[in-house]
């Protein structure tokens, strides 16, 4: 299954720096899931829900 996200421009160019050569969005995305799954919560100083 496929889905279609569609993000702002400015969320863009915040996941284009954190890109790593060669990866998807999808591969970030898929990374910081994870890191959230095992952590509990993101690692970003100061956030919160």
């Amino acid at each position: 299954m496929t889905v279609t996200i569609t993000l702002d421009d400015e969320l863009a160019e915040r996941l284009d720096r954190h890109l790593e050569e060669d990866e998807s969005y999808a591969e970030l995305i898929e990374e910081l899931v994870s890191m959230y799954e095992t952590e509990g919560e993101f690692l970003t100083e100061g956030y919160s829900e």
